[in-house]
């Protein structure tokens, strides 16, 4: 892992760009403490199908129904 500073970075983010490219993290660091870590961008696969969660809630017939408490309220 290298660790460069932020000037350095700026002045040389291609050159880091490719190095991180070939597996290497690079660690950018703002007056000598670590700030942010240059690592290989990697996409998530989505695992998402539908309907998974079905029948696990149900929704009561009343819902959208309106409270009583409101009614009253109302009124006065």
């Amino acid at each position: 892992m290298t660790e460069v500073n932020v000037h350095e970075a700026k002045t040389q983010l291609s050159k880091l760009l490719t190095r991180v490219l070939t597996g290497e993290e690079v660690v950018i660091s703002r007056y000598g403490k670590p700030a942010a870590k240059l690592v290989p961008y990697s996409a998530k696969p989505l695992n998402r199908r539908g309907g998974r969660d079905r029948g696990l809630l149900e929704i009561p017939s009343d819902f959208d129904d309106e409270l009583p408490e409101l009614n009253r309220a109302i009124e006065e």
